[in-house]
């Protein structure tokens, strides 16, 4: 499960098996959501807060190609 980052809690991650379309997962503690990317929309939600909803699309948005960068990287795909 490679890590991205750690921000205030949260862990931005993608399993080692993941898919396409590019997409982002979101733990923290027992609580997770995962998100595409392209553009940012929560796809499953799994005890974030609204609050919580917000603040980690804001994190995503401000970090997309970062998060694609990692993806592209790991999966060895050309962007």
């Amino acid at each position: 499960m490679p890590t991205i980052f750690i921000l205030f809690g949260f862990r931005f991650m993608f399993y080692a098996n993941d898919h396409e379309p590019l997409h982002v997962h979101v733990v923290k503690g027992d609580i997770s959501a995962k998100f595409s990317l392209f553009p940012v929309n929560l796809v499953k939600n799994k005890g974030l807060k609204p609050s919580e909803i917000k603040l980690v699309e804001s994190i995503i948005e401000e970090n997309q190609e970062i998060i694609a960068e990692h993806w592209n990287k790991f999966f060895n795909k050309e962007k």
